[in-house]
């Protein structure tokens, strides 16, 4: 169970302590400072000021009762000593760090970022390859080749030999194929051509029983090698030939999925990439999202990424954070958040 949904647990425990209260509960079970305490332990981050003012200002019978009432929290053992449950002073450490780290990566060059941000994907394994993905297919030709550089600069090796090297068969061959990609940024795109290459990514999709698109040799050139205005036009016909958008037909082929959203519509990636981090039961490696993609995408394209999300969500990402997060994590993130515009 993660930091996020103790609220309800603990909101339980506290009405079941004003229905039969005692003597060791009654002090802080009826008054404002358990719940403010509840809620400044739950959510993204910790609310800071208000574990100040009111654990700072608490009574050891008022800890008493705060640790009573929050089961999930404190624990009483066979030899009925109450302490802290170790799994749950781990996922603290993880929420009072957040601001830390949201505050290291924004102030870090951005290439530095990119290549730290590749290099911990390729650490955890195959759940945060998506990341080599977005940082591949989302930033400039100038910017990747900047992350790739400072890469060297940082770990003595090239990240096309450490993702060769950590990730094998179809997929690897597509992600070192984006990751030494640098495409071209003019505007000019060849309709006849995207049109053709739209059909032999239909033709590969279609036919994904006999053999995986990953191991398209046509498939991998297309995608790592045309620009963003050529995919995107590709992205329209394949539509017109098929019906369906290329990323709808991708379910079976994740990370092809993610190298289309990344390169054709990266606001809808992103926001989805938000919208997990901003639920309550996902997993620590999902949560981190929210600070990645706010501190990379602030001053690029956070408009258009805030604007999928209350279209595809039905309320704002300010709104969302507002309700999940807490204390200096919460107000950072709304500061950059403000600055998309």
């Amino acid at each position: 169970m993660t930091i996020i949904t103790f609220r309800a647990h603990i909101y339980c425990s506290i009405c079941q302590k004003i229905s039969t209260p005692t003597e060791s509960t009654q002090t802080m079970a009826l008054t404002p400072e358990l719940q403010t305490l509840t809620k400044a332990f739950s959510g993204l981050g910790v609310d800071e000021k208000a574990l100040v003012a009111t654990l700072g200002k608490s009574h050891p019978e008022e800890r008493q009762s705060f640790r009573k009432a929050t089961p999930h929290f404190f624990k009483v053992d066979e030899r009925s000593f109450e302490r802290w449950d170790d799994h749950h002073v781990k996922l603290l450490k993880h929420e009072f760090l957040r601001f830390k780290n949201a505050v290291v990566l924004w102030t870090m060059h951005p290439w530095e970022r990119d290549a730290r941000l590749a290099k911990e994907a390729l650490k955890k394994g195959p759940e945060s390859y998506g990341i080599l993905v977005e940082i591949a297919c989302t930033r400039s030709s100038e910017e990747l080749l900047g992350a790739r550089k400072a890469y060297h600069s940082l770990f003595d090796h090239s990240i096309e030999e450490d993702v060769a090297y950590h990730i094998h068969g179809p997929e690897g061959k597509l992600l070192v194929a984006l990751v030494s990609a640098y495409r071209y940024e003019g505007s000019k795109v060849k309709d006849d051509t995207a049109k053709s290459e739209a059909k032999t990514l239909v033709n590969a999709i279609q036919h994904a029983d006999k053999r995986h698109p990953n191991e398209d040799d046509e498939v991998i050139r297309i995608l790592s090698t045309r620009s963003k205005p050529h995919l995107k036009e590709v992205y329209k016909h394949y539509k017109e030939i098929s019906g369906h958008n290329i990323d709808e037909d991708l379910d079976h082929a994740v990370r092809l999925k993610e190298t289309v959203q990344c390169l054709c519509t990266p606001e809808k990636y992103f926001s989805k990439v938000l919208e997990v981090s901003l639920r309550t039961d996902v997993h620590k490696h999902s949560k981190k999202g929210l600070t990645r993609v706010i501190v990379t995408r602030a001053d690029s394209d956070m408009k258009e990424i805030k604007e999928e999300f209350k279209n595809h969500h039905g309320v704002s990402l300010v709104e969302k954070i507002e309700e999940m997060a807490n204390g200096n994590y919460k107000d950072f993130l709304l500061t950059l958040l403000a600055r998309g515009g």
